[in-house]
């Protein structure tokens, strides 16, 4: 099992000072924690996709470009692109151009985003939120398997015979579905013989093992062999020095992003007793020591049927730069080696 981090490139306010970092310091941060990262031989390093006034990841290629000129062997992809609400050329000629850059270490990872924001920003219909993403899923396949595409669909101009350029290193590029709790989401994936990439952000992550069944039904009944069918998992998570340290640090952070959201979406506002539970043995979050975090990793590994890699979302809102550093340290150099076996 791969250990990772992914970022989604939140705003954040120093919790020793209370100053908001600003956006150029911010991404100066963030080169230097994938620039970590690579150092402590972390599998791989993520970036999200929001367009949000809270996030400065609109545009992860562009981050992640810059990210693979500053590393030698870890991995870089998107966690995840909204492709629903993009064009599978252009998705493809960034992600490929990136994997140029960093000479074949890209993975792209495709999804409908858990936000809505993309959707009116590019003229789109939210009503169509399945099908574009399904009718974009196969041309972004179509690209990827061949030079010159002939395609037509509902959502885009039709394509006839042009070529799509540069062709990345990788032969075939890495493409990832990234799903939340959704059957059908599982099943595509499955039949297309796609790796799954699963967001595990909320209650118990052994929940999701009927789900990750049915993907692996769904691939070996399309004919896919097993390897093909790779299951990672995206999770909310955080390494300190003792698990009260954990606690503390993520804590107010946790309860103010969760408060926004909670508010948007019409939830009772989080509690103490909730972020306790969800850090828990059983829990989404994967917060603690290192000891405490890779057996609970390994854990839940064996609970989903063994999975290839497992991405910690480490960002918070409240969250010091050198925590953080300190955080990948750790996941690296403690975390990693203990289950690297598994």
């Amino acid at each position: 099992m791969h250990l990772g981090v992914d970022s989604f490139v939140s705003t954040v306010t120093d919790p020793s000072t209370e100053r908001v970092i600003g956006p150029a310091e911010r991404m100066e941060h963030l080169l230097e924690e994938i620039a970590l990262a690579d150092q402590v031989g972390l599998y791989s390093f993520g970036i999200g996709e929001h367009h949000r006034p809270e996030y400065y990841d609109s545009s992860p290629p562009v981050i992640l470009g810059a990210a693979a000129a500053r590393t030698s062997h870890i991995r870089l992809g998107s966690a995840v692109n909204v492709l629903s609400a993009a064009d599978p050329v252009r998705v493809f000629q960034a992600f490929a151009t990136v994997d140029l850059i960093s000479k074949g270490r890209v993975d792209l990872v495709v999804g409908r985003g858990s936000f809505t924001e993309a959707f009116p920003l590019f003229g789109l219909d939210l009503a169509d939120y399945d099908s574009l993403f399904a009718e974009k899923l196969d041309l972004l396949l179509r690209i990827r398997d061949s030079e010159h595409v002939t395609w037509s669909g509902r959502h885009r101009p039709a394509l006839t015979g042009q070529g799509v350029y540069p062709r990345p290193l990788q032969d075939p590029l890495p493409i990832w579905v990234g799903v939340g709790g959704t059957p059908q989401s599982f099943v595509r994936a499955g039949l297309l013989g796609l790796p799954l990439m699963v967001a595990i952000i909320g209650g118990e992550p052994r929940q999701f093992a009927p789900l990750i069944d049915l993907y692996r039904r769904a691939g070996a009944e399309a004919g896919h062999p097993p390897e093909s069918l790779k299951v990672g998992v995206h999770v909310f998570g955080f390494v300190a020095e003792s698990t009260q340290a954990a606690s503390d640090t993520i804590y107010p952070g946790w309860h103010e992003m969760f408060t926004k959201v909670s508010r948007e979406r019409g939830f009772a506002p989080p509690t103490r007793a909730q972020f306790d539970a969800t850090s828990g043995p059983n829990g989404a979050f994967f917060m603690g020591d290192p000891d405490t975090v890779a057996d609970k990793l390994i854990r839940v590994s064996k609970q989903l049927g063994g999975v290839h890699r497992i991405s910690l979302q480490m960002t918070n809102t409240r969250l010091a730069h050198d925590d953080l550093l300190r955080g990948i340290e750790l996941l690296g150099t403690e975390v990693a080696p203990r289950v690297a076996e598994t």
